[in-house]
Parts: C-alpha cells; sequence; structure tokens
C-alpha cells in the first residue's frame, strides 16, 4: 500500500499556453492575454487548461474582447434584466428570471459573454451574487408615491428594473397586501397593492406615451416569495389589459426578430391585434396568397387571396386540420415562426374554426401588404369586433375605464 502511493507512474507534463493557442490557430499576443496568463498557469488539470483557451478561441471567433483579470473587473459587475427574446438574441451570458425576462451581467460598460467566467474561474452563481451587492450597494433611497398611489423607483439611472432582484427594496411598502410591480422601461420600477393594479397599467401607459425604450408591459406579481408574470384569468377585470400588454410584448419581439429573418425563406406575415366585441384582445397574422409566408404562433390568421380579397379569418391552431399543406420551423431567436410555401384552397379553408367571415374581415381594412404594423382602423357597420394595430398605446391605457387622474 505504502509503494502504490508513493509510485504513481509520472504524470504527463501540462501543455503550455503557446501551444495550446497554437493548435488553435490562434495568435500568442491576443490584447490583455497577457494580464490574464497567471490564471491560465493556476490551472493543474490538462483539460481546465484546454477549457480556458477554448474560452479564448470563443471570444476570438466572435470578435469579442478578452476581459480584465477577475481582481480588477469584479469591482464593476452589475446586474440587468432584458426580454429573453434579446438575451437568446445577442448570445451573452444570461439566466432565465420568470416568464419573458432573463438576468445578465454587466461589466461596466459590456454584457458579460459566458466565456469570461472561465477565463475568472467563477460561477455564474458568485458573480451574479456580487453584481447583486454591488446594486444594493448603489441603491438608497426611498420609492416617490405618485398622485395615483402607485410607487416608483427613484433612482433613474438605467438600473431601477434590475432592481426587481432586490425585494428587500420594495416588499415592505404594501404591509400584508398582494403586491404586483411594473417594469415597463430599464429605467422605472413600478409598484401597487392589488387594489391600485388598474392605476398600475395607468402608469405603463404613461411609460409608453413617454418614448421610453419598453422592456416588458406586462405587469408582475408577487406570490409567497415567487415574481410571475401577473396570471389575471376571467372574470378579473384587468385579464384584457393584462393579455393585451403580454401581448404587445410578443408583437416587439416579432418587429424585432423581423431584422433577422432570411428575405430568402418568404415574407414575415404582418401581427396586429384584434379585440371581441367582449373585449378580450387576440393576435391576428395576416397570411397573402403568392410567397412563401413566416408566420408565427398566433390566436388567429386573416387569409387574403392574391388580388388581396379577404377570405375570412380563422383560429390558428385549427390550422392542421389542413394536412395537405406543411409547414417548417424557422431556425431564428425568439418567437417560433413556421415558414408554409402552398396556400390553402377555399375547400381547406372551410375545415378551419371560423373567427369572422369574408366580410366582417374586409370591414377591418387590413392592409394588403405583409410589412410593417397594421394601422389602426376603425370597425366597419356591423362588425361584431374592432381592430386595432401595435399602437403605441392601447386604447384601454389611454383612459378608457382605468380611471384618469382627478384633478385633486
Amino acid at each position: 500500500m505504502f509503494d502504490r502511493f508513493f509510485s504513481r507512474a509520472d504524470e504527463a507534463p501540462l501543455p503550455g499556453l503557446a501551444a495550446l493557442l497554437e493548435a488553435r490557430g490562434l495568435p500568442a499576443e491576443l490584447p490583455g492575454l497577457a494580464a490574464l496568463a497567471p490564471g491560465f498557469e493556476a490551472h493543474r488539470k490538462a483539460g481546465e487548461r484546454e477549457a480556458w483557451v477554448a474560452a479564448v478561441a470563443e471570444l476570438h471567433g466572435q470578435n469579442l474582447p478578452l476581459p480584465e483579470p477577475w481582481i480588477d473587473a469584479q469591482d464593476h459587475l452589475l446586474p440587468e434584466l432584458v426580454p429573453s427574446w434579446q438575451a437568446e438574441r445577442e448570445g451573452r451570458w444570461c439566466r432565465g428570471f420568470i416568464d419573458g425576462l432573463s438576468q445578465r451581467i454587466r461589466v461596466g460598460d459590456m454584457i458579460m459573454p459566458a466565456a469570461w467566467l472561465t477565463l475568472w474561474d467563477q460561477s455564474a452563481d458568485d458573480a451574479m451574487e456580487l453584481a447583486l451587492d454591488h446594486l444594493r450597494h448603489r441603491s438608497e433611497g426611498s420609492f416617490e408615491r405618485l398622485p395615483s398611489g402607485a410607487y416608483r423607483s427613484p433612482w433613474r439611472d438605467g438600473l431601477d428594473a434590475a432592481r426587481l432582484l432586490l425585494p428587500e427594496l420594495w416588499h415592505g411598502l404594501f404591509k400584508d397586501q398582494h403586491p404586483f410591480l411594473a417594469i415597463p422601461s430599464a429605467d422605472t420600477l413600478l409598484a401597487v397593492p392589488q387594489i391600485l393594479l388598474p392605476k398600475l397599467m395607468d402608469e405603463v401607459g404613461r411609460s409608453l406615451q413617454s418614448g421610453a425604450k419598453p422592456l416588458q408591459l406586462a405587469v408582475i406579481e408577487r406570490i409567497g416569495d415567487q415574481l410571475m408574470t401577473a396570471r389575471l384569468q376571467d372574470p378579473h377585470p384587468m385579464s384584457a389589459p393584462q393579455r393585451e400588454l403580454k401581448h404587445m410584448d410578443l408583437l416587439q419581439a416579432l418587429r424585432e426578430q423581423e431584422r433577422d429573418l432570411d428575405p430568402a425563406l418568404g415574407l414575415p406575415a404582418t401581427v396586429s391585434l384584434v379585440k371581441t366585441s367582449q373585449g378580450k384582445p387576440l393576435t391576428m397574422a395576416l397570411w397573402n396568397e403568392g410567397a412563401p409566408i413566416l408566420l408565427p404562433e398566433t390566436d388567429l390568421i386573416a387569409f387574403s387571396a392574391r388580388n388581396g380579397e379577404p377570405l375570412g379569418i380563422f383560429a390558428r391552431q385549427t390550422l392542421p386540420r389542413i394536412h395537405e399543406i406543411r409547414g417548417e420551423a424557422v431556425a431564428i431567436w425568439g418567437p417560433r415562426r413556421v415558414r408554409y410555401e402552398g396556400f390553402p384552397s377555399a375547400e381547406q379553408l372551410s375545415r378551419l374554426e371560423q373567427f369572422a367571415t369574408a366580410e366582417q374581415m374586409k370591414s377591418l381594412q387590413t392592409p394588403t401588404g405583409n410589412r410593417g404594423a397594421a394601422p389602426r382602423p376603425g370597425p366597419g357597420p356591423g362588425a361584431p369586433f374592432n381592430a386595432q394595430g401595435a399602437a403605441p398605446l392601447p386604447r384601454h391605457l389611454q383612459g378608457a375605464g382605468l380611471g384618469v387622474q382627478d384633478p385633486e
């Protein structure tokens, strides 16, 4: 046993940095590499060294810089919240927070790539905890009570939304009451008790009117220790406004996604909002005959013939009934889209669940183009529902039924 303990075969020499860089075709004099080299040398396992150089190669391949050494960078970490589609699109380190939102870490002005953690030999949990601690130290002050009764964060430093990650800053605003929150922009965190939920949505509308870049419009609730996008179900009086805000978040993601779609695949379907006669908001995509369509997962599909003649509006979930036309998922970040080449015949459309006839669809005055946002048309005479395009401000947030502020 003694001999077995002290008589191990000689270990293979550890690979050096220069050799590993050369094996990957990387230059030996990358900017910032010399300052990080002691971290490489501290690794005493070949696999760890290979992973370290793989991280360098990943950054080099993406034209991203090497970080400062951890001893210098650690003081500059701050958290941020972004829409999940944005985190997926930009491809830096991120972690899901709640439905539709992701956490990231900024290091100064740079969004942290995952490879930096490898070069620093730090875990994501430790880095995020340090970032949150830095934000905590920058969060002195009290929430401002607005005339509506809602509370707004006072910092306005572009990190207000990220303070949603620090519940100790806001959970004591409403003792023993169910809190609702909103982060309509990066420098706005709003909070209300449940009884003032309509006022919270009113404040979201004001944020939109101000021209601030939207972050997430749908409101958030805290149940126990868990945050989540508020699940307001019928007959809750705020269920329709919340659904509309969620739809507007989807429309924003689809607009951004259009920029990255390959034009050779087809035309992105125009997506707008429609409301039933009961005020329920639904998403609707326009499918024009004559070109391949990139169709997102909306509630409804409006079909239009090659000459622009409306053919009716149908429930998208019944589309599989037309088994002759099969779609192919588009490889793209964010909301799912399916590419269709064919166009259904009148007989095939008759298999779908109809939401509106061709005449009712015509009354909506839906544009025939496949690009751009639908304008806000007025409902035609006798139409059982009205349409609303991707307008900056939903109708219900313009004061109707939501309590425009009294003079006092």
